[in-house]
């Protein structure tokens, strides 16, 4: 979902981090049935999903986390890349949205993806007893779809995220981060594409007090997907850019090296 209505922020005071995370649960929970339908099947989304899970470059057996999973429109790709051997792991903030992913990986009999509650700027997927996961070593994948938007401080999500990305000790294999985002586009010829996804992007932001935003939206969307790949191109090397609509949709992978080489 594009609304830059704000994930959870280490740099946001508790009380406001708290009260920010319940609007975005309450919003999201009541719109889980036609996000997913949305996420499902507005045409050429399922060859988006396929284009970000490949840049991934997983192999049968990988580990692979889906931040933002939402009602899971990206698992059936991702457990297909990893085989029944491989870990997927669905993380997303909202119960309405894990309860319809839940019932998907339940349907489907998939006995190694795990859906989990979680916020995407600190993935409950390894260490202590916050692990939801057995023998796994490292993770050898995140994906991010239309997520960094929602985040008040995505460089330091994508930071993260670049961190989480190490597979196990013994290997020598990088990690990958793959981001899928939408914001304004550029382009002088994507005016009409720039003004259906300026209404889209006031639909989906969770309601507010305010009697008009300042700033908008949008702009706050752009900069935000900005400020992630920016982070992005900063600690991974650059191995996978498309766009589509005009610009408006892009698909950016980075290339993690393993520890003690240099990116």
């Amino acid at each position: 979902m594009t609304a830059p209505g704000g994930r959870e922020s280490a740099s946001e005071p508790a009380p406001d981090r708290t009260a920010r995370a319940a609007s975005v649960q309450s919003f999201y929970g009541r719109w889980a049935t036609l996000y997913d339908g949305l996420a499902r099947f507005t045409p050429g989304i399922g060859r988006l999903r396929r284009e970000a899970v490949a840049a991934l470059r997983l192999d049968r057996g990988d580990t692979v986390v889906d931040l933002g999973c939402g009602t899971g429109a990206n698992l059936p790709y991702l457990r297909e890349a990893v085989g029944p051997s491989g870990t997927v792991v669905g993380v997303d903030l909202t119960r309405g949205m894990l309860d319809r992913a839940r019932r998907l990986v339940d349907a489907a009999g998939w006995r190694n993806v795990h859906v989990v509650k979680g916020d995407a700027t600190r993935p409950p997927v390894v260490g202590g007893d916050d692990r939801v996961t057995d023998g796994v070593e490292g993770v050898d994948g995140v994906l991010a779809s239309f997520v960094v938007g929602m985040l008040a401080d995505p460089a330091s999500a994508v930071a993260d995220w670049c961190a989480l990305a190490t597979p196990g000790a013994g290997t020598d294999d990088p990690g990958h981060v793959v981001l899928v985002d939408a914001a304004l586009s550029d382009r002088p010829v994507a005016r009409p594409v720039n003004a259906a996804f300026r209404a889209l992007t006031v639909l989906s932001t969770p309601p507010t007090r305010k009697f008009r935003y300042d700033p908008s939206p949008h702009d706050v969307l752009r900069d935000r997907v900005h400020a992630a790949r920016d982070a992005l191109r900063e600690h991974a090397t650059a191995t996978y850019h498309a766009e589509h609509l005009l610009g408006v949709v892009r698909v950016t992978g980075g290339r993690v090296p393993p520890h003690g080489e240099p990116s």
